[in-house]
């Protein structure tokens, strides 16, 4: 049979299924509950319909089928999944959010994100200096722009080296950003653990003639406010970032197959608005839990869908959910807290990889080390009164257990000093 007629075939069974509504009697002098009940009924069979013809297509999934994926849907549960080590393969993904702390702006924070101080560039709208045809016809706003935000001019945060960490453990898949700052680099995360899904500062190319030039051979021109101009046919020379309406770079692509793989899915400050990036999180299986550590709620599906039983997003609040936890908060915080949780003496690194970077020069922003170093006391400072309060609670609940020992000890010993009944007798 044709692939044609397999689609008429397809076409026709879906208009013969229509949902199951029985049609409305005429106005009688019936109560409006009944009304009401008659109404609700066919609601429930209109959803039902919708419910069955999604399954076909295995989006819908029943609840016998959910299975236990953490103990605890929590923050904790997650520290108690990879001390367990039932993960090797953790993939991050990571957005403007794991910047911010180095200086570097987000896109979208009301008075201080990237958009709102564009205005001073006088562009038609923010979005265009990303624009590729804004840019062939006035390239300058954005080499502006990119000589505040070069690469050089900021170091990593501790969200940077957290990531850095995993690697090291040999816990970390790969980790895909939306971030161009190439911070994770400076951490010396190898470029084949490193997925730039929005492109990089650390490479460009000739718009003309695809000769491509280094990091250091656009630095010098840019600040020198210049226009990067190829040597080889004075075409403009762009940074390897993806403009709005570019293609992914393929190696986003390539690395795509990452997902099945995947153990643990952890997202770091980003909103998960832009596709196709905010999609990687439906690529994971339905038994891998999903961390989001962020200052908001991000990439949650909406009421509707979950009402269908549908896929897609995040799921947080649903009664039903097994895997994801949302950490609302600083990105530096939340991974500081869970590197020292999980008791890999996070914080004593991150200061010597700190100081030993202070020493280097060409770093600004609001990172000093004075500024850093009481960051990281102060979340320290915060840890070790969380671990203070878990061994108070602990000591409590083992001086409990010890007591109702003693007394069912004191017990036993008593019962068995009594006279038996036998013996009363006698």
């Amino acid at each position: 049979m044709s692939a044609s007629n397999d689609k008429d075939s397809d076409i026709k069974s879906a208009k013969s299924a229509e949902p199951p509504i029985k049609p409305k009697p005429e106005a009688s002098a019936s109560s409006s509950n009944s009304d009401s009940d008659k109404d609700t009924e066919e609601m429930e069979h209109i959803l039902q319909f919708f419910k069955d013809k999604l399954n076909l297509f295995g989006a819908a999934k029943e609840e016998a089928e959910k299975v236990k994926v953490l103990e605890n849907v929590t923050v904790d549960g997650i520290i108690d999944y990879i001390r367990e080590k039932k993960c090797k393969k953790i993939i991050t993904m990571a957005g403007a959010g794991i910047s911010t702390s180095a200086g570097i702006p987000d896109f979208r924070s009301p008075g201080t994100g990237l958009y709102h101080n564009l205005m001073k560039y006088n562009l038609p709208h923010p979005q265009a200096i990303f624009e590729l045809d804004f840019f062939m016809k006035n390239p300058k706003p954005f080499f502006e722009l990119a000589k505040e935000l070069y690469p050089g001019s900021f170091k990593p945060t501790i969200c940077h080296y957290f990531i850095k960490m995993l690697d090291e453990k040999g816990l970390l898949l790969r980790h895909y950003t939306q971030n161009i700052d190439t911070l994770e680099r400076i951490t010396g995360l190898k470029d084949d653990k490193l997925v730039e899904a929005h492109g990089t500062f650390h490479t460009g190319h000739c718009l003309k003639c695809r000769e491509q030039y280094t990091l250091e051979w656009m630095k010098v021109r840019i600040f020198r406010d210049e226009i990067p101009e190829c040597e080889k046919c004075d075409g403009v020379v762009k940074p390897d970032i993806v403009f709005f309406g570019e293609a992914l770079p393929n190696k986003f692509h390539r690395a795509l197959s990452d997902f099945g793989e995947c153990d643990l899915l952890i997202i770091l400050g980003s909103s998960l608005a832009v596709q196709p990036f905010a999609s990687l999180v439906d690529r994971v299986k339905d038994n891998v839990p999903r961390l989001l550590i962020n200052r908001e709620k991000a990439g949650h599906r909406g009421a509707f869908v979950s009402m269908l039983g549908m896929g897609g997003g995040l799921d947080f609040d649903s009664k039903n959910n097994t895997r994801d936890v949302c950490w609302l908060g600083d990105c530096d915080e939340g991974c500081l807290l869970l590197a020292e949780k999980l008791g890999w003496g996070y914080t004593d690194t991150y200061k010597h990889r700190h100081h030993r970077e202070n020493s280097q020069n060409g770093f600004r922003g609001p990172q000093n080390l004075k500024v850093r170093r009481k960051l990281v006391d102060e979340l320290k400072q915060r840890v070790k009164q969380e671990h203070d309060k878990i061994k108070i609670e602990e000591k409590k609940e083992k001086e409990k257990k010890d007591e109702k020992r003693e007394e069912v000890s004191t017990s036993q010993e008593e019962s068995s000093k009594k006279p038996t009944d036998i013996g009363n007798k006698y």
